[in-house]
């Protein structure tokens, strides 16, 4: 199983690589700060058959 996944942050574009653990379940979901430009991102995270889906969206809408 992957211990690692990628998100592109939505506010600057760069791409995120995060641990991801499967023991804390299927499905998860947490905001994390962006390192690169600092804005918050809710992230989720899904296991289906042992591969990580990981993708990220704003926490806030920007208007």
């Amino acid at each position: 199983m992957d211990s690692e996944g990628s998100y592109i942050c939505d506010n600057c574009g760069e791409e995120i690589v995060i641990p991801v653990d499967p023991t804390t379940g299927t499905h998860q979901q947490f905001v994390e700060d962006c390192p690169v430009c600092c804005n918050p991102n809710v992230i989720h995270v899904d296991w289906n058959d042992g591969e990580v889906q990981v993708f990220g969206e704003p926490e806030q809408d920007r208007f």
